[in-house]
């Protein structure tokens, strides 16, 4: 379920990434690296394409390298807490 979600939000921020690319109001750049920062975990073509874009500008890389580390842990306790709500659903039921 996790990985069905994370796939869906990195899809929806990669697509409003491009679309921002041409509209004034969005910052394009921003959701495509939000994108392609949840697609990491899963694919390794996002993985590339964010190693490629650290080692191209490295100041952006070690803003990035700290959201992929604030992403982890969020990830985590989200996993933590879908697994606690999930042993007190089962001890009602």
């Amino acid at each position: 379920m996790t990985r069905i979600l994370t796939l869906a939000l990195g899809y929806a921020f990669l697509l409003l990434g491009v679309v921002g690319l041409f509209l004034p109001i969005l910052q394009g750049v921003l959701f495509i690296v939000v994108g392609l920062l949840l697609l990491s975990r899963h694919s390794t073509w996002a993985r590339r394409l964010l190693e490629r874009f650290k080692a191209r500008y490295p100041r952006a890389g070690t803003i990035v390298a700290g959201a992929e580390a604030w992403l982890h842990r969020f990830m985590f306790r989200i996993n933590l807490f879908g697994r606690r709500l999930a042993r007190r659903i089962r001890a009602v039921f």
